[in-house]
């Protein structure tokens, strides 16, 4: 199973599987201890938090970029200092590789590394 190194080093494909349920736990373990499964193994999401309005478009606008050259969207919830991003791939109806590849790199958005 992957580690957050290998999920970095990868990109994502427009040809991608749903992952099995026994493999998520796995792939959640490579990413930031705050990302969480759903309770129907179809979403992760995590929520991140910043000291005020301008911190969190930033933010936003870093994820922007990140998951436009993965060419793999999450879905977002913008407050003033609070960012939830969620994760889940439509065309499998559920997880996928993808899906955490781009946490793993959200994740070095926040960290720098």
């Amino acid at each position: 199973m992957p580690a957050t190194d290998d999920l970095l080093n990868l990109h994502c494909q427009r040809s991608t599987e749903r992952l099995a349920a026994t493999d998520l736990k796995h792939y959640l373990a490579a990413l930031h201890t705050d990302w969480i499964l759903d309770d129907n193994d179809n979403r992760i999401s995590r929520t991140f938090h910043f000291k005020n309005y301008y911190q969190t478009i930033a933010f936003v606008n870093a994820l922007a970029w990140v998951t436009h050259e993965q060419d793999h969207h999450p879905d977002l919830e913008v407050g003033y200092n609070r960012c939830r991003v969620h994760y889940t791939t439509h065309s499998v109806d559920g997880l996928s590789e993808n899906d955490f590849i781009c946490a793993a790199r959200i994740d070095r958005l926040v960290t720098g590394r």
